[in-house]
């Protein structure tokens, strides 16, 4: 991305940027003094929250990503399940675990990401083999 005929030499990417404090968003503004450029990843509504900030102004870009589709999810949902050990034929698209999942995380891909990241950390304190209905609301 070019703005104003700016090309950076090197790119600081900033996940979860939406969850940097006033002060350390405010001490990212020394990108336009030097040749580094910056892309912030957060959650939505992030945009507004750096518009309140005018060193920040020169963001040229805010995309958000929306929700995933429904026949998407199990499949997003298996991926995780699978990177924690749990059989793939646990996974049933029309069960009971997977709308609570959609129904907690509105089929925000990060917001599931965080999710079963979670679950994942319960599973690994317990010593639980698979994924229950007890362990998502545990989990959120």
């Amino acid at each position: 991305m070019v703005l104003r005929g700016y090309l950076p030499r090197s790119v600081l990417i900033v996940d979860e940027g939406d969850r940097l404090k006033t002060n350390r968003l405010e001490q990212l503004h020394f990108f336009d003094r030097s040749e580094l450029g910056v892309t912030l990843i957060g959650m939505p509504g992030f945009d507004r929250q750096l518009a309140r900030y005018p060193q920040l102004s020169r963001i040229g870009i805010a995309h958000q990503y929306k929700p995933l589709d429904p026949e998407e999810i199990p499949t997003v949902i298996a991926h995780y399940w699978q990177q924690l050990g749990v059989p793939e034929t646990e996974v049933d698209p029309d069960g009971e675990v997977v709308a609570t999942i959609v129904g907690v995380t509105g089929g925000n891909f990060r917001l599931i990401e965080r999710l079963m990241t979670q679950v994942g950390r319960l599973m690994d304190i317990n010593g639980f083999d698979d994924i229950s209905l007890d362990l998502i609301t545990a989990a959120r």
